[in-house]
């Protein structure tokens, strides 16, 4: 079968070049090219020279319409506003769209869902296969347990992270209130202090910790009377953000349109 062709916008930025790696490292794959700002100091730089590969004698390009068009699929990890432009550009162009990018509102997830109508788009807060295999664990647990266990929801990253709390603790957050079978804007407790009051029953919530250069750590605590359970997923390094991008591509080679997530990925419903 001959190799999958993978662009990568914003392919000069650390998750970009760590993608680069990955997709070339990749036996299925072979990269396509890459794109950044037009003001970007790495236009017009080598694509391998960027990722550690080596000369591939492919630069650095500006287009994304130009990268769509020769990619079988385009993996994205950049920002909102712009990953809505890549979603319309997946449309257009009806090709395998990969989003890793987090903190869209409801306008810009409504606009992606209209482009996965006519594209194939793998959407996920988090990419790591651990990471999604332990939001199903999550939502089983939920679901067994009454709102007598309160749900905290604790996360670490690295002092670099500009949102909070993280996109993947909000992704448990959610998948702990589907257990629940509840609305997680109902229930999310997002911050505390001062004189709070006692825990309110059923809340479910979220504490966030900045520091270092830790990559990702989540915990989610079911805490009952006399016994608790925690279940904790860490990232020792964002490689593994990557290696979930990239099979997430893989695996969308042929399906038809829609929106997927990476619990289809990996089978689990």
């Amino acid at each position: 079968m001959e190799r999958y062709r993978i662009g990568i916008v914003g392919c000069a930025g650390r998750m970009g070049r760590l993608l680069l790696k990955v997709a070339g490292e990749t036996g299925a794959c072979v990269i396509a090219g890459g794109t950044e700002a037009p003001d970007s100091p790495a236009q017009g730089q080598d694509l391998g020279a960027q990722a550690g590969l080596g000369e591939l004698g492919i630069k650095v390009g500006a287009d994304p319409v130009a990268l769509f068009a020769r990619s079988d699929a385009v993996i994205d990890f950049t920002a909102p506003a712009v990953s809505v432009r890549h979603a319309e550009l997946a449309a257009q162009a009806e090709a395998v769209l990969v989003l890793g990018t987090t903190g869209f509102d409801k306008e810009q997830d409504a606009a992606i869902a209209r482009a996965a109508q006519h594209a194939t788009i793998v959407q996920a807060a988090n990419m790591s296969l651990g990471v999604n295999v332990l939001m199903e664990l999550v939502e089983r647990a939920a679901r067994a347990l009454d709102a007598d266990y309160d749900i905290e929801i604790v996360e670490i990253h690295h002092r670099y992270k500009v949102d909070a709390p993280s996109g993947t603790a909000l992704a448990l957050g959610k998948a702990a209130a589907t257990g629940r079978g509840v609305d997680l804007d109902q229930v999310a407790q997002r911050a505390r202090d001062g004189v709070t009051g006692p825990r309110r029953r059923g809340d479910i919530g979220f504490a966030t910790l900045r520091g270092g250069d830790i990559a990702g750590e989540h915990t989610v605590v079911l805490a009952g009377d006399g016994e608790r359970i925690e279940l904790t997923h860490r990232a020792t390094n964002r490689e593994v953000f990557a290696r979930g991008a990239v099979t997430a591509a893989l695996w969308a080679r042929g399906k038809p349109p829609g929106l997927y997530a990476m619990r289809d990925v990996l089978g689990l419903g």
